[in-house]
């Protein structure tokens, strides 16, 4: 009975963890982060949903301002690229156990929509990346809730930016 509830908690602390964002960064050690005060945008893989896309834009765009930037049309220090991707998953979900005097374990295979978004960002004098915010979680059916993932991914990412050399080197 004991590894009964043992494997039916495994396997939900294993869906749980199938189903979490995972944010990860990268960047130049070398680049002169303080010196970046402008961006413009560059062609990226954009969302399969064009509203998505402008969400997505709209939410960079934010964070970007919040560390000090400037969105220009021309001349500007630093490039920005979005690419989103998404497949569908497969994932064996554990209903439980059948009946005390069956024992026979059940399970259904549930298909979700897993979701990718990069943002990089380019130094427009040498045309090197410079930083990669990378975020990977479900998409839901509902736009809000995909909007809501999608600005707590970015606030994650853009955590992590440098926003000085000093602070680079920490």
């Amino acid at each position: 009975m004991k590894f009964r509830m043992f494997a039916c908690l495994a396997l939900a602390m294993t869906a749980a963890v199938a189903y979490a964002q995972n944010v990860t960064t990268d960047s130049d050690p070398s680049a002169p982060f303080a010196t970046y005060k402008t961006y413009a945008w560059t062609e990226g893989t954009p969302s399969p949903n064009p509203l998505g896309e402008q969400r997505i834009h709209a939410a960079v765009d934010a964070q970007l301002a919040g560390k000090g930037l400037t969105r220009v049309d021309s001349a500007p220090n630093l490039y920005v690229a979005t690419h989103v991707l998404t497949h569908e998953q497969k994932e064996v979900v554990a209903n439980g156990f059948g009946p005390w005097w069956g024992g026979g374990f059940t399970a259904n295979v549930e298909t979700y929509v897993q979701g990718t978004l990069i943002v990089d960002l380019y130094d427009a004098s040498t045309r090197k990346m410079v930083w990669r915010g990378v975020a990977t979680g479900t998409a839901s059916d509902k736009p809000s809730k995909n909007t809501s993932k999608i600005d707590k991914a970015l606030a994650k990412m853009f955590q992590r930016y440098p926003s000085s050399v000093t602070s680079d080197r920490r």
